[in-house]
C-alpha cells in the first residue's frame, strides 16, 4: 500500500476552497485531504465524541463556528507555517469524512508527531492503520523528517495498539507544559532512547 502523493508541491500557494481541499494522499481505501473550513459541521462532531474528549481532550468546540474558528487556527496555520498538518480522513470515492489524521508541530515537543481521530463507527476497519501508515511514509520520504513521535493519553489503549503496528515504542511519561498532565511519548522503534 503505497500512498500516492498529489502532483502539486504542497507549498504552491491556492485561493479559496482550492487551498483548502488540496488532495494530499491517496491509499487503497481512502483520500487524504487538507481541511477546510467547509469542514466545519464534521469537525463539530468529531471533537465531540466521547472517545475524543476522553482520550484527546476538550478544545471548547460547541458551535459550527467554533469549529471554523478550529480549522482556521490548528489545520490551516499549520499548513501555511509548517506546509503539513491534520488531514481529513475521506473513503474513497464516497467522499464519506471518516476522521482526521496527519502531523502537528507542537510547543512543549521537539520532534514532528502524528496524530488521528476518527468517529467511533469506523473503528476496527483498518482505516486509522490505513491512514496513519501513509502520512508515516508521506512525512519522511516526502517531507523529510528524520523521526516522527507519538503521544498518547496513559489509558488510550487502542492508540497504543496502533502506534506498535507503525513501528513506535513507549518510552516514557511527558508533560507538554508545567500546567498539563501527563501523556505517553512513543518514539521510533529503532532509535536510541532519550533521556
Amino acid at each position: 500500500m503505497s500512498p500516492e502523493t498529489q502532483k502539486t508541491p504542497i507549498g504552491r500557494q491556492m485561493s479559496g476552497e482550492a487551498a483548502e481541499t488540496t488532495r494530499i494522499l491517496t491509499t487503497n481505501r481512502l483520500v487524504l485531504r487538507r481541511l477546510g473550513t467547509h469542514d466545519a459541521e464534521f469537525i463539530l462532531d468529531l471533537l465531540n465524541q466521547p472517545s475524543f474528549l476522553r482520550f484527546i481532550g476538550d478544545r471548547g468546540v460547541r458551535t459550527l463556528e467554533q469549529a471554523r474558528q478550529f480549522i482556521l487556527e490548528g489545520p490551516l496555520a499549520s499548513y501555511e507555517r509548517f506546509g503539513f498538518g491534520l488531514y481529513l480522513v475521506e473513503l474513497g470515492g464516497a467522499g464519506t469524512p471518516l476522521g482526521m489524521c496527519g502531523l502537528l508541530k507542537r510547543e512543549g515537543l521537539e520532534d514532528v508527531d502524528i496524530g488521528f481521530a476518527f468517529l467511533p463507527q469506523f473503528w476496527g476497519r483498518g482505516y486509522a492503520y490505513e491512514a496513519a501508515s501513509a502520512v508515516m511514509e508521506y512525512g519522511r520520504h516526502s517531507l523529510g523528517l528524520e523521526r516522527i513521535v507519538a503521544i498518547a493519553s496513559p489509558d488510550n489503549e487502542r492508540s497504543f495498539h496502533l502506534l506498535r503496528k507503525l513501528g513506535l515504542r513507549y518510552e516514557r511519561l511527558i508533560r507538554l507544559a508545567a500546567d498539563q498532565p501527563e501523556i505517553k511519548l512513543f518514539t521510533p522503534a529503532d532509535a536510541d532512547p532519550v533521556r
